[in-house]
């Protein structure tokens, strides 16, 4: 069971690392410094060095406020494009209670996969549709959530981890789901 909720919370905080790379680095880094409810193996025990937490601080911030600024905000989602999945990976690599049994290219690969894919939803279908549908002043209100969403489920994989899944899984279900059905849609009106 302990391998299973190690991959699940793995999972849970690269999900959430497609919403914001920092948070999720911050909660694994204060949580594994101040509880024993993580424990970083080397390398990733570097995480709750001061000068990394400071960091994580310093650019959550940066990334909070970017994210909020019009026009700043789709150009901090092409940098994120870059670091998202990167976080992802370093996420799922450190916080997976299984990394020495996983090979780290997979554990790697997983977290790379999993924040890619929420990233990727995130900045090229759902943000797009929230400036096209509002002007633009959807996008504070939005990113808030995401914040907040993030750190969620950021701490709840860690504390939870099978619950977590199941909610990516359900989630992840739901959007396809959407897609598939508009997709239909269009393709109808066209056929018409």
């Amino acid at each position: 069971m302990e391998v299973l909720t190690g991959v699940m919370g793995a999972f849970g905080l690269s999900a959430s690392a497609g919403l914001n790379a920092y948070i999720p680095l911050l909660v694994i880094s204060l949580t594994a410094r101040y509880t024993d409810l993580i424990q970083l193996n080397a390398p990733w025990d570097a995480l709750t060095s001061w000068w990394i937490i400071g960091l994580l601080i310093v650019l959550s911030v940066v990334e909070f406020f970017a994210d909020k600024a019009p026009a700043v905000n789709h150009v901090n989602d092409a940098i994120q494009t870059f670091v998202r999945p990167v976080a992802g990976a370093i996420v799922f690599a450190a916080s997976a209670n299984v990394i020495t049994d996983l090979h780290p290219v997979v554990a790697l690969s997983a977290g790379v996969l999993v924040s890619g894919a929420v990233h990727a939803v995130k900045s090229a279908a759902v943000r797009p549709a929230i400036t096209a549908t509002t002007g633009g002043a959807g996008n504070i209100p939005v990113s808030v959530a995401e914040d907040v969403f993030a750190t969620f489920l950021s701490v709840m994989a860690i504390i939870i981890p099978l619950i977590i899944a199941f909610i990516i899984i359900s989630f992840t279900a739901l959007v396809v789901w959407i897609f598939w059905r508009r997709n239909k849609r269009k393709q109808a009106s066209q056929t018409v």
